[in-house]
């Protein structure tokens, strides 16, 4: 662990290297990069620190989290050069903006559960300059997050105002109504825009059981994601074992390896199986 002082040192270090790399006599790569250019590297840092938060890889995680921190880095660098702002003054604002939007850490207020705190955040954030008065409660949901996560923060902000269900059972019920719908919709006559729609309302639909579950549908997602990854390689690696190919065996042939697997881990009944 390192002390107050190494860390401000290794840090300004960070940021001098930036700086040189952005330089003339620096790398060319790094001169060409714009805010554009650089969104997907951001995009995929964050996911790769998933990945190690997953696994629970510490070394991974503090990995992770320096590729992540270079990111801020560098888009500062660049407007800097452009005389908009340093990193300095990201760093000035969040550390005002935590202190304004935690007054009952840093002020006279209390909170003693989340929802409290989410109330004063909210409320704080409001009284910010800058904040401009929102035309809709969906105006803060950002358009770039993941469908599933995007859904999710729209509902919720709905919620705030009473547009919900109010408890799982009926937002379940529209599930097994859209699900009805897509059914109807799935002969090939019907044109592929229909289909789309109505399998878009069914994960809409799922995503705001999920959320009245207080379950992530992002992460809930990424977890049986995770799990058919394990399983499937575990198949694999059986047939594999018998000297056969995937391509070589029939669906019941798989569905028995599938079986094998989920015995193994002490779970019932087959998710191939339709």
């Amino acid at each position: 662990m390192n002390s107050r002082q190494q860390i401000a040192q290794n840090f300004l270090e960070l940021v001098d290297i930036m700086a040189r790399l952005r330089s003339a006599d620096g790398c060319p790569w790094d001169r060409k990069q714009t805010h554009e250019s650089l969104k997907k590297y951001l995009f995929e840092e964050a996911h790769e620190l998933f990945d190690e938060i997953d696994e629970s890889n510490v070394e991974g995680i503090c990995s992770e989290l320096g590729d992540l921190i270079l990111q801020p880095v560098f888009h500062a660098q660049i407007a800097s050069e452009e005389g908009q702002f340093d990193i300095g003054d990201c760093v000035e604002r969040i550390v005002s903006k935590l202190r304004h939007r935690h007054p009952h850490v840093f002020g006279e207020e209390s909170a003693a559960t989340p929802d409290e705190v989410m109330t004063i955040w909210r409320r704080q954030k409001a009284m910010e300059d800058g904040n401009e008065e929102k035309k809709s409660l969906l105006d803060g949901v950002p358009r770039s997050l993941p469908a599933l996560s995007q859904a999710q923060h729209m509902t919720k902000e709905c919620s705030r105002v009473g547009f919900d269900w109010g408890e799982p059972a009926g937002a379940l019920e529209k599930v097994f109504e859209e699900l009805e719908e897509l059914k109807e919709n799935l002969d090939e006559s019907v044109p592929q825009n229909e289909r789309e729609d109505e399998m878009g309302d069914l994960f809409f639909a799922l995503v705001n059981v999920s959320r009245l579950l207080d379950i992530d549908a992002e992460e809930a997602l990424r977890k049986a994601n995770r799990k058919f990854e394990r399983r499937f390689r575990s198949v694999e690696e059986m047939a594999s074992a018998e000297g056969r190919e995937l391509t070589e065996m029939e669906l019941k042939e798989m569905d028995a390896l599938w079986d094998r697997v989920k015995d193994a881990e002490g779970v019932g009944g087959n998710a191939l199986k339709r």
